[in-house]
């Protein structure tokens, strides 16, 4: 019998050239939460940081995710990765995150953190090989990435908010673009909630607003249910013979029910325009992708995954985020997304730990993975760069 992750290396592209990686070989932090200084150079191999709570690891794979679109792994505010000091006192500089991102055998220069305009408003910079950026868009051409964090670990039993994130996460390692619409699309749902609550509700100008949510909302769902096909078919295509679970992805919410009609935008404007006064009495808009949910369902139990235990809950969203990286692979110039795991190792027992290694070194992917106990990673042999962390200090263990 054939395990799924060999199934999946089978079925993959030919093996993957040190030259084809997506990897950052070069991390340069400062005055990032807990680090005044820290600097961190690997080869383009997985990274296992391991060290006792409190020793700075999650804050690295932190700062990776803010190379990305988006407020990172954390979810939080640009002010809150300000290192603080004694007492909880926040250092008076500011923050920054500078990488070298390998991609294609090319050295990428990127840069973020958090800088001050005039009128002293925080807003985050970005450079990429010393250019400014404007857009995060280039970053998300630039770098894929998911991950997984233990406060995911209720994802599937908590609200549909999560896995909304954790879904156009996916869908944005495949359509670039996807942040940028959905950035307009809040933009836009904002200022029409804005005027249905404190007017002037003028009709012209409530129709502009729903054109463009409208616009925005049918490409973010159709991306999305692109998306969920795509990873359906691949989940399905592993099968259940492997370590972890097959999975199967569907969406639920009205605006997904309405992209099946011959003309959605129609249907979508028409129940834009019926729900105003709805919305403005909850004081809330009540249609639209922002209010979609991904549901999965394990495959062979026949159970939605809130009904799974614990552990095949995060088997469930290692098996999905396993499926990803192989599209990824597959449909991006070869390239395998970063992958950042925190804390992950602990919580699967000893043939999971390593049907997980075989398939992230099967996939030529770098992928950032914490825990407290080294032997954990033991599996991974010298096809890993680890480091012992304590302090914000890094020590490379041969």
């Amino acid at each position: 019998m054939t395990d799924s992750h060999e199934l999946a290396r089978e079925n993959a592209p030919s093996p993957i050239t040190e030259n084809a990686r997506l990897a950052v070989t070069r991390l340069v932090l400062s005055q990032f939460r807990s680090y005044r200084q820290g600097e961190l150079v690997t080869s383009a191999r997985p990274v296992v940081l391991a060290g006792p709570n409190g020793a700075g690891k999650t804050n690295v794979l932190d700062a990776i995710s803010l190379l990305s679109p988006g407020r990172g792994l954390r979810g939080a505010n640009l002010g809150d990765h300000a290192r603080k000091g004694p007492a909880g006192v926040a250092s008076d500089a500011l923050w920054a995150v500078a990488a070298t991102v390998l991609r294609g055998g090319e050295n990428y220069e990127l840069g973020t953190g958090l800088a001050l305009n005039a009128a002293g408003t925080e807003r985050r910079q970005m450079h990429l090989n010393g250019a400014p950026l404007t857009s995060t868009g280039e970053l998300a051409e630039l770098v894929q990435m998911i991950w997984l964090t233990p406060a995911m670990d209720r994802l599937f039993i908590e609200g549909a908010s999560g896995r909304r994130k954790f879904l156009d996460r996916l869908v944005l390692g495949f359509d670039a673009a996807h942040a940028r619409r959905s950035s307009r699309y809040e933009t836009a749902m904002r200022e029409r909630m804005r005027l249905l609550k404190f007017g002037p509700r003028d009709p012209a100008w409530l129709d502009g607003l729903e054109r463009e949510m409208t616009e925005t909302g049918i490409a973010m769902t159709r991306a999305r249910a692109e998306v969920v096909e795509l990873l359906s078919r691949a989940l399905s295509e592993r099968g259940s013979q492997g370590a972890f679970p097959c999975a199967h992805l569907s969406l639920a919410g009205e605006a997904d029910t309405l992209l099946s009609q011959a003309r959605p935008e129609d249907e979508f404007r028409a129940r834009f325009a019926s729900t105003r006064m709805r919305d403005a009495e909850a004081r809330r808009t009540t249609f639209g992708p922002h209010a979609s949910d991904l549901v999965v369902r394990h495959t062979v139990k026949r159970m939605n995954a809130s009904d799974c235990s614990t552990g095949e809950q995060k088997a469930l969203l290692i098996s999905i985020v396993l499926a990803d990286a192989w599209e990824l692979s597959r449909q991006r110039d070869r390239h395998a997304p970063l992958i950042l795991l925190d804390e992950v190792a602990a919580h699967l027992d000893a043939k999971r730990r390593a049907a997980l290694f075989e398939e992230i070194l099967a996939l030529g992917a770098q992928a950032w993975m914490t825990g407290t106990d080294l032997s954990l990673f033991e599996g991974l042999g010298r096809d890993a760069d680890i480091f012992l962390v304590n302090t914000g200090v890094f020590a490379r263990q041969e």
